[in-house]
């Protein structure tokens, strides 16, 4: 199993929330923002099949509105 990274960007990883087959999603902390975010990071070996699945994935998820989600 890979290391948790520190950083990503700007961003304090505080922990792993979630591994699969296209990459991890980590609990992080923005320090410019001063709030918590999610950063999905793939893995860099997916198939042209895994990046399209990837992009409806973002799609689906910039289309979402609710009062309790932020936007992407």
């Amino acid at each position: 199993m890979p290391d948790i990274p520190k950083v990503i960007g700007k961003y304090e990883v505080l922990e792993l929330v979630g591994r699969g087959g296209m990459g991890s999603v980590y609990k992080s902390w923005d320090p410019v923002l001063d709030r918590y975010v999610a950063i999905k990071v793939v893995h860099s070996a997916l198939n042209e099949i895994e990046r399209e699945r990837f992009l409806r994935e973002a799609r689906a998820a910039a289309r979402l509105h609710h009062p309790n989600l932020v936007s992407i």
